[in-house]
């Protein structure tokens, strides 16, 4: 009896786009546990060093912004030189960045370390990977793909962040930061094993294909940089990009910028102990994960534009409420970190579906790549901007009322997107 063929054998087992499903997770989980990282050691600094919030937000903010700006180039390395390549790099980049961090002495050598090195490492595995990952190997599930992928980033905080905070009161911030990058070492051999770039490199076509053909590779473009700008100017003639672009800024600012930045320092100013606040934020990560999932599950069966409308209405509520739930607590903060955790970055599945819908799907990573800058920015404005208003106000009061209401404000906007067609579903065959 001959034996069958290797893609045979494989998709009548498990089609290998679940295996790079499960590495782009842990690489992203990696990546968002680092970018999120100095959102721990901010009140450490502060205390020894005598830095401000400010200017230790600095670098944040900057790496945050580098982190939304790189996204639309990696899509197009991811093009030229593959996502096992652009991973590998981005491993080497935010490890060396954030491993190096007990070396600096001043906010200038930091801006160099979390803001230039970490903000384009992170920046490389930024939430378009996730949109490339399943456009390039899902037709089905493609919704609940691109959930799990995004819940990533609200697992690497799960892990990350509780850890590292008890790690610097346990050990000390230096030796934290070591701990962290050493998990960093672990994934490069994972992605160099594991990691392929198309279905067609082994002979298999996309989950949910219709045939069992597999689709060609098309060539790799020639120039990344003019693949990304292509991109651009196609994007801002589109209303659709704009309105999609104006509300993940305000995604941004109301979610990394300030929350992911700043909730730990915010409840210590309440006498919380840091450990206590990082599990917090934890606990908002397993929320956010279940909620992001479910997200991306849910988009593939309703209109993403109502979906993003009462995510939008719900966070802004809920950061409504904030600056009254720290007097409230114990409990008034476990009822803002349900709301707001089970839809923290639950916006991206079906922004990402929004934009497949407008530009088409083997568009839709590097058009959202240039959606996600604004999302960046809206985290940059809001890492430095709630970090000013601290050290000015004494409180983030103020901060926490105006991303409320600009929450709002964007959940009438995407309203406004064109409507996408009505969701067709496909089984996969394997």
């Amino acid at each position: 009896m001959s034996r069958r063929p290797t893609a045979d054998r494989l998709s009548s087992r498990l089609h290998y786009g679940w295996i790079v499903v499960g590495v782009t997770f842990l690489t992203l989980l990696v990546a968002a546990g680092v970018r999120s990282a100095p959102g721990v050691l901010i009140v450490p600094l502060e205390r020894e060093f005598g830095w401000s919030r400010a200017a230790i937000a600095l670098p944040i903010s900057v790496g945050l912004l580098l982190y939304g700006l790189i996204g639309p180039f990696s899509a197009g390395f991811v093009e030229r030189f593959g996502l096992r390549a652009v991973m590998l790099t981005a491993l080497a980049l935010f490890g060396l960045g954030f491993g190096l961090t007990p070396l600096a002495g001043s906010t200038t050598t930091l801006l160099l370390l979390w803001g230039l090195m970490v903000g384009t490492g992170t920046g490389m595995t930024a939430m378009v990977m996730g949109a490339i990952v399943a456009g390039r190997w899902f037709i089905a599930r493609r919704g609940l793909v691109m959930g799990l992928l995004t819940g990533s980033a609200a697992a690497g905080q799960l892990i990350f962040m509780p850890l590292l905070a008890n790690l610097t009161v346990t050990l000390g911030w230096r030796s934290a930061v070591l701990i962290a990058c050493g998990m960093v070492l672990l994934m490069v051999p994972v992605v160099a094993l594991l990691m392929r770039d198309r279905p067609a490199d082994l002979g298999l076509p996309r989950y949910g294909a219709l045939t069992s053909r597999p689709e060609p590779a098309a060539p790799p473009p020639a120039n990344p940089f003019f693949l990304a700008f292509a991109a651009l100017g196609r994007g801002v003639v589109s209303r659709d990009f704009w309105l999609l672009s104006l509300s993940f800024f305000v995604c941004g600012a109301s979610t990394i910028g300030l929350i992911g930045t700043h909730f730990i320092a915010a409840c210590v100013d309440h006498g919380i102990a840091e450990a206590t606040a990082a599990g917090m934020l934890a606990a908002m990560g397993v929320c956010n994960f279940l909620g992001t999932t479910a997200s991306g599950w849910l988009s593939d069966r309703f209109d993403s534009r109502y979906l993003l409308f009462w995510y939008y209405a719900l966070r802004g509520l809920s950061l409504l409420f904030l600056p009254y739930a720290f007097d409230l607590s114990p409990w008034g903060l476990a009822l803002f970190g349900l709301f707001y955790g089970l839809d923290w970055i639950a916006t991206v599945p079906p922004t990402v579906r929004l934009t497949a819908n407008a530009f088409g799907i083997e568009s839709a990573g590097l058009m959202y790549g240039w959606i996600t800058v604004t999302h960046q920015l809206g985290s940059a404005t809001a890492a430095y901007g709630s970090g000013l208003v601290r050290t000015l106000l004494g409180d983030y009061n103020a901060a926490f009322l105006f991303a409320g209401l600009m929450c709002l404000a964007a959940a009438l906007i995407v309203l406004g997107v064109t409507a996408p067609p009505r969701p067709v579903f496909a089984e996969a065959a394997g």
